[in-house]
């Protein structure tokens, strides 16, 4: 497996330099300064290239090329966005860079309520809370129907939480839901964010899947063409928010995916965090299922609480059984070397990492500390090795 470390370039308080001294091989990042929609030049790809290469790294996975919101909501100018996301992939093979993470999550990626929740021995980590979020969607929002998304009890905590929260308390808890967008270019006040949900009526489950297999069937021919792996990331987290559907959330939807265009260059980000988030998953076993699709991998954990709040553990320390997913990948790498394919390596990254020691006094973006990965990097390395060493 390849270790790789997630850098937003201009917007990272890490520096390559830095990085280098984790020990990881590979760059994970995107050009966060370009607009959703837009086409990533030739050469702006070919500058962000030699930065990294410079600095002794490989460019090993786009993490993300977006996805506009007009082709989640099948409106607007869809033949010009699909010409513009297949141009972006040419330019992106041209310049050697062939594994492109990205996701349909419909307006808001990863979603957490706290950004600095306490964890024990000290530090730092991110937490959903369903009792925060349900404040928010409730008596922020005021999304109609959001009471029928949450149990009584988790409606009971919510009412008493936004009683007593200050302003400053409320207007934490948008910035915290906020901050899953790094690099984005939309930011919402709570007007804006009920305009763009306004956007989103009608479209349930089943026309955002529809819009999805639009998706696919206008990009992966392209992609396939162009040797580009392309890897959907799961819904973080996956479970519906603010109304809106989620469709990459199981085993179930992976399947339907991988069914809808069937071909390798339609493939997955393994994200154990996101999937550990759903108590019905079996993150290992997911991740057998869909082996052979698997072109990249988070690798994170999180431990989970009965009113369907999770927070982010250390990476052996969680939910998930991440020494039998990390033999799942491994498996499946060798099973690929047997069958000589020229993907057999797959690239990881720890995600989401415990803010701890000198993270403290660094701007970061949220979610991405130097010491925090740099610890889980150092434990998933172990694992590997161990496991190899069998």
């Amino acid at each position: 497996m390849l270790e790789t470390w997630r850098w937003y370039g201009q917007f990272d308080g890490i520096t390559l330099p830095e990085i280098a001294q984790t020990g990881a091989a590979g760059i994970v990042t995107a050009l966060h300064e370009i607009p959703y929609g837009e086409i990533w030049p030739r050469d702006a790809i070919a500058a962000r290239k030699r930065q990294i290469t410079d600095a002794g790294f490989k460019w090993s996975v786009v993490e993300s090329l977006p996805v506009h919101e007009d082709i989640k909501r099948g409106t607007g100018d869809l033949d010009r966005l699909f010409a513009n996301y297949r141009q972006s992939l040419a330019n992106l093979a041209a310049e050697g860079v062939h594994v492109i993470c990205y996701n349909f999550m419909p307006l808001l990626d990863w979603t957490r309520t706290e950004l600095a929740a306490p964890v024990a021995r000290g530090g730092t980590c991110l937490r959903f809370s369903a009792e925060r979020m349900a404040a928010f969607e409730i008596h922020m929002l005021g999304r109609a129907a959001a009471a029928d998304d949450y149990p009584e009890d988790v409606r009971a905590k919510a009412a008493i939480w936004f009683q007593q929260a200050s302003e400053d308390d409320r207007d934490q808890l948008l910035g915290a839901i906020m901050s899953g967008l790094p690099g984005a270019f939309d930011r919402y006040d709570i007007n804006g964010l009920r305009v763009a949900l306004q956007r989103y009526e009608g479209i349930n489950r089943a026309v955002l899947r529809s819009n999805y297999k639009r998706f696919m069937a206008e990009v992966m021919p392209a992609a396939a063409d162009l040797g580009v792996r392309m890897c959907v990331h799961p819904d973080d987290p996956p479970r519906e928010i603010l109304g809106l559907p989620r469709i990459v959330s199981d085993g179930d939807d992976m399947a339907w995916i991988a069914g809808a265009f069937d071909h390798p260059a339609n493939g997955f980000t393994l994200c154990s965090g996101s999937l550990g988030a759903n108590p019905r998953n079996d993150v290992p076993a997911i991740a057998r299922s869909v082996a052979n699709r698997i072109h990249f991998a988070h690798l994170r954990n999180v431990r989970k609480f009965p009113d369907g709040s999770f927070e982010e553990a250390a990476h052996l320390d969680g939910d998930t059984d991440m020494v039998a997913l990390i033999r799942v990948l491994l498996d499946e790498e060798n099973r690929r070397r047997t069958e000589g394919r020229t993907d057999d390596t797959i690239p990881f990254r720890p995600d989401h990492g415990h803010v701890l020691l000198s993270d403290f006094d660094r701007d970061l973006v949220p979610g991405y500390p130097l010491i925090g990965r740099l610890r889980g990097l150092a434990e998933l390395r172990g694992v590997i090795h161990a496991i190899n060493a069998l």
